[in-house]
């Protein structure tokens, strides 16, 4: 059985309005078709790699579903305790397979479902979505297996504005599709929108640019409960008329040790020497930036900055801001599932 590519999203502002729209959680997992074809089970990525070497326990699942040919769509995520991991995911990369086995037994993966693409010998990604949604809750159902979860679904729009409002951590948004339209894969074919998250942070000291003795990044800094000042990540957007001044304005600042608890990572093989040394700031601006993710006391991603806070004392600029992972009981609350 050919795997087709998943279907993509296009990512807006605002979820769109109007009849005929079903909504659902944007998971921050792994993107995973998940196929079985006689005796062949498959696990692959949203770039069309094999996952199955790394999510055995998922992949034994998979195998063991009483259906010869299927092939469904969904995420991979990792309950840890009572939170989704994003870490745990990612250390699954491992080449080596009996570490893979040891975080398999000790953090099991799951699988959350949204999409049928066929069953048995019935091709379902040409039926409407409204067909699918309905063949993937009978089989979900029947099949009772913890580790295949179904994602909720809506078709209240302000159902979908409170999921997007209480997301936190654990979602990375949500999906609007169209109840009338077949899977289109490979196609930018859905409606993401993210909430927007923002944060005060202190600017604990700078990196200059690669080619030009001028500012290339601000490093952020927020403190902890023991009033350290942990380096939590990065933005560069700055516009390019303003980096010289910026530049002198920051120089005057420099002052040991920038941050007194996590400091940013030193030289790699993608640093040059200049960039790779970062000059400390004494700790007295601040800066409010956009973000999309946190994971381990990081912004996952660069952040996009909004403006200068003057009027923020630094001190105010600590990690209850951050919007924390929903627990799972708190998922319940909100999904009804």
């Amino acid at each position: 059985m050919t795997v087709p590519a998943p279907m993509e999203a296009l990512l807006a502002a605002e979820l769109p309005e109007g009849s005929g729209w079903q909504y659902e959680p944007k998971w921050d997992g792994f993107r995973c078709l998940a196929q079985r074809d006689g005796d062949k089970a498959e696990l692959i990525s949203k770039n069309g790699k094999p996952l199955g070497r790394y999510f055995p326990e998922v992949l034994e699942v998979i195998a063991s579903i009483n259906r010869e040919r299927f092939l469904l769509d969904g995420e991979l995520i990792i309950p840890v305790g009572d939170a989704l991991s994003f870490d745990a995911l990612q250390l699954r990369l491992h080449p080596a397979e009996s570490r893979v086995r040891k975080l398999a037994a000790a953090t099991p993966a799951e699988i959350m479902l949204f999409d049928l693409l066929s069953l048995g010998g019935d091709d379902f990604a040409d039926q409407p979505l409204s067909k699918r949604r309905s063949a993937l809750e009978t089989i979900v159902e029947a099949l009772n297996e913890p580790k295949l979860k179904l994602s909720p679904a809506t078709t209240d729009r302000d159902t979908a504005l409170e999921w997007l409002e209480r997301s936190g951590g654990a979602l990375d948004g949500v999906i609007a599709k169209r109840l009338d339209q077949p899977y289109k894969s490979g196609e930018r074919a859905m409606v993401k929108v993210k909430p927007e998250r923002t944060a005060d942070c202190v600017v604990g000291g700078f990196r200059y640019a690669e080619k030009k003795p001028v500012v290339g990044s601000l490093l952020l800094g927020l403190y902890d409960d023991q009033g350290l000042l942990d380096h939590v990540g990065f933005t560069s957007a700055m516009p390019a008329d303003e980096r010289e001044r910026l530049t002198a304005d920051l120089e005057k600042l420099i002052q040991p040790p920038g941050f007194t608890g996590s400091a940013p990572g030193g030289p790699s093989r993608w640093r040059t020497e200049r960039t790779a040394q970062w000059q400390p700031l004494k700790p007295v601006l601040v800066v409010e930036v956009k973000y999309d993710q946190v994971t381990s006391r990081r912004f996952r991603h660069g952040t996009a900055l909004l403006r200068w806070r003057p009027d923020k004392d630094p001190k105010q600029c600590t990690f209850d801001q951050l919007k924390p992972e929903l627990r799972p009981s708190q998922l319940k609350e909100i999904f009804g599932s």
